[in-house]
């Protein structure tokens, strides 16, 4: 699968452009020579999804209305941040993709717009503030990379190009920008803030039967948590670790309110809570 971004101003031709790529791919797909896997090649346009040129009069209504595929998005696509958003869906499925830019002069713009028989023309208003509003794609960010620029003078888009950077680009990897993050379980909080609490409790009373000695020490939570902790030759007051207790909570409310970026699934059980915390204390502990 492939995604291919098509964006330029309103009436520059982006159809037309659209058009002529599917029929190139099409024809490559069904090519004998073609020994890569069985895809098909579709366009999303407003015309597809029945979006009027008048829902881009106001930008309120317009933002209302927005098997393996080689997907051509049909669009002005004018915002850039738009187009980040369709790149980082498709990095976070592993796609490879494109853009392609459609140029054409604002007088151009507005001569093909008034001699439209198809009754999709824009409103001159509505015309005039989009040419405004378009934000160029650029081949220095990645989300518009690779760029292929097609001006109104040429007859036809370059196939090629656009065959080579979707059936052999890189494809890059999600990151955690473009990754889904974990969510935690509703009772995160309370196992994360009631194991500390028991753990500090526990030391203390560790401690009061075994003054000073340190080493291992094994806390028994309940019959089934016995974490395992090494303390220090001394005494550990209790303000030193309630100090740890709520510098370790505070880190972890963060990962558990906003997610996590840790790969694989987070484990937010007593159990391992518990091993944390220990590891915490005796990484923060003076000797």
């Amino acid at each position: 699968m492939a995604l291919i971004t098509v964006s330029g101003f309103p009436s520059s031709g982006k159809t037309r452009r659209a058009v002529q790529l599917q029929r190139h791919l099409e024809t490559r797909l069904q090519d004998v020579e073609y020994v890569g896997p069985q895809q098909k090649v579709a366009v999303l346009s407003d015309d597809v999804l029945n979006v009027g040129r008048e829902v881009y009069n106001d930008s309120r209504s317009e933002k209302s209305a927005r098997a393996d595929t080689i997907l051509i998005v049909d669009a002005m696509n004018y915002i850039k941040g738009f187009r980040y958003q369709m790149y980082c869906a498709a990095r976070e499925m592993k796609l490879r993709v494109c853009t392609v830019y459609v140029v054409a002069t604002p007088d151009q713009c507005k001569e093909w717009n008034t001699t439209r028989e198809d009754g999709r023309r824009y409103a001159p208003e509505t015309l005039d503030n989009l040419l405004l509003r378009y934000e160029e794609p650029s081949s220095m960010v990645r989300w518009d990379s690779p760029l292929f620029t097609v001006p109104w003078t040429d007859d036809d888009v370059p196939a090629d190009e656009i065959w080579k950077a979707i059936t052999e680009g890189n494809v890059k990897p999600p990151n955690a920008g473009t990754q889904a993050v974990p969510k935690a379980p509703t009772d995160a909080l309370r196992t994360l803030e009631h194991t500390t609490t028991a753990m500090v409790a526990a030391l203390m009373a560790e401690q009061s039967m075994s003054p000073g000695f340190g080493g291992a020490v094994t806390l028994s939570l309940t019959a089934t948590l016995k974490p395992h902790i090494t303390l220090p030759p001394r005494n550990v007051t209790l303000s030193e670790l309630q100090r740890l207790k709520r510098q370790f909570v505070t880190v972890h409310k963060k990962a558990i309110t906003l997610g996590t970026t840790e790969k694989g699934a987070v484990d937010w059980g007593e159990g391992s809570i518990s091993d944390k915390f220990a590891l915490y204390i005796e990484s923060n502990l003076r000797p």
